[in-house]
């Protein structure tokens, strides 16, 4: 993590507090803002500092050079060449040196003997979340759905330090209008923010890393070791972990967000409900579909070029949006999949609406709140609207067996994700047949991943008025039944402290 956890709260409580006391002189704010981001990212690393200087300088150029051109190929070319500073820095430091070892391989298999120089590279904690914003900024300019603002509002946009390392991946019109909006302290909506807080805490350190350390890790680390029962188990343990560690970051990104006043776009959205895999795109890693819908599918022509274009254009982006987690086979075979699954999901869904077939009529992208296909949400929310049951999108499944096979499809594909080699996946699925004890399954993991799944079930509508009941007692004893929790959570955090949050990698 950048920060130890107690280092942070130290950090957050002061910015907590000069937060509110400068918010009405907006300039000095600003500054502060960014003086406070840029120490948070260059605590561990100063050099940090200068690679999001350097992106935030090459998009705000970019922006304000696009809106100023007067010829659209001036535009245009602004535009290309924003963009590719930024692919080209995310490329250097996440992917050299994937395509330099298969270069490498390529040149040996031909006894070419030329070998392609390897570096020792670090990869940044949150280029990849930062630089996507950077070129949403841009492409959002050339578009014109959003007028570039002035440099300082822009790098406190990009440097914004809840979701600076691992999102949401927010978007230039959803945070830089809050900069100069009108912020009580009064209006705070604390209770809301303090649950995001508390329960990304409980989801992160008492059911993620539970589930890490006693049963995935150890199955992932040493493969041949373990029987079908134990691999299955953990097969289902890291589908879990990943979103109790996931969602538990945004969700306190949130809910720091909101004690600093500023409201992000939600992330997560019970994705393992979903019927669906494109139910599940609309619910997982919310920003992320939005982004990879917005700057890729719709560019690539969407759906607005035939049957089998559009099986091709979900195919791709899946296939980057695999490639953007980590430079690694595994991470593309993963994308792959989705992609795969997503187009053939898609031609079934067609094939069975042939005598209602969907009307192909224009949506613009920004009026789909989330989910890679505009048309196919306009329908959606025409048949919610009119009572129909989503059968377009479960294939005509009873919704319990969609949601079990959509579940059972994304477990299967997070174990190409997790594994580090396509032989340690291999090996993993072929220990399925080993018929054995399974001693790493004991009753405390069951219960932690029956609680992280069940998250995904329970209605919101409870939490909704759990919380307003919460916000109905005193300040006081809000922020003791708040200390209490804290205090439950740290007494079950191990000694080695809270394990770095998975998606710091990416």
């Amino acid at each position: 993590m950048l920060f130890p956890t107690i280092e942070f709260a130290a950090f957050f409580v002061v910015v907590l507090a000069v937060n509110w006391l400068l918010l009405p002189h907006r300039r000095a704010w600003k500054w502060f803002i960014l003086a406070a981001s840029y120490f948070f990212y260059g605590y561990a690393d100063p050099w940090l500092m200068i690679l999001l200087a350097t992106v935030t300088v090459v998009n705000q150029v970019g922006a304000v050079q696009v809106a100023r051109a007067t010829t659209s190929r001036a535009r245009r070319a602004w535009l290309i060449a924003a963009v590719s500073i930024d692919l080209a820095l995310l490329g250097w430091f996440k992917y050299f040196n994937f395509f330099a070892h298969q270069i490498d391989d390529a040149l040996g298999k031909v006894h070419l003997g030329a070998p392609v120089p390897l570096l020792m590279i670090v990869l940044p904690i949150g280029i990849s979340f930062y630089t996507f914003q950077g070129i949403a900024y841009v492409v959002d300019t050339f578009r014109g759905d959003f007028a570039p603002v002035g440099f300082l509002d822009f790098a406190v946009f990009q440097s914004f330090f809840p979701h600076l390392v691992a999102g949401p991946i927010v978007r230039p019109r959803e945070f830089i209008p809050q900069l100069d909006a009108r912020h009580d302290p009064r209006a705070v909506p604390m209770t809301p923010a303090l649950f995001l807080i508390a329960g990304g805490l409980f989801k992160k350190i008492v059911l993620a890393d539970y589930i890490g350390t006693q049963l995935v890790d150890p199955v992932w680390g040493t493969p041949d070791l373990h029987s079908g029962p134990e691999v299955l188990a953990a097969f289902v343990g890291y589908s879990v972990q990943i979103y109790c560690d996931f969602s538990a970051y945004t969700d306190i990104a949130i809910g720091l967000a909101l004690l600093l006043g500023f409201r992000f776009p939600q992330n997560f959205d019970r994705p393992y409900a979903a019927s669906s895999l494109q139910m599940f795109w609309r619910r997982w890693h919310m920003s992320l579909s939005r982004w990879l819908r917005d700057y890729v599918y719709v560019p690539l022509g969407g759906n607005r070029r035939g049957g089998v274009r559009t099986y091709v254009n979900l195919f791709l982006t899946m296939l980057l949006g695999g490639l953007w987690h980590g430079a690694s086979w595994t991470f593309v075979v993963w994308g792959g999949l989705h992609g795969f699954g997503l187009a053939v999901e898609r031609w079934v869904n067609q094939v069975r609406q042939r005598g209602a077939p969907l009307r192909h009529e224009t949506v613009t992208a920004a009026a789909v709140p989330v989910g890679l296909d505009p048309t196919q949400e306009a329908f959606r929310e025409r048949t919610q609207r009119a009572g129909v049951v989503e059968r377009s999108v479960s294939g005509g499944l009873p919704k319990a067996v969609a949601v079990a096979g959509t579940f059972a499809f994304v477990t299967f594909a997070w174990v190409f994700f997790r594994s580090p080699t396509f032989s340690v996946a291999i090996e993993l699925l072929s220990r399925l047949a080993d018929f054995g004890p399974a001693p790493l399954v004991t009753l405390p993991v069951v219960v932690a991943m029956a609680v992280g799944l069940s998250t995904q079930f329970v209605p919101a509508r409870l939490w909704q008025e759990i919380e307003v009941r919460v916000a109905r007692l005193p300040w006081w004893a809000q922020a003791l039944l708040f200390a209490v929790v804290l205090v439950l959570i740290d007494a079950i955090l191990p000694e080695q402290g809270v394990a770095p949050f998975l998606y710091f990698r990416f």
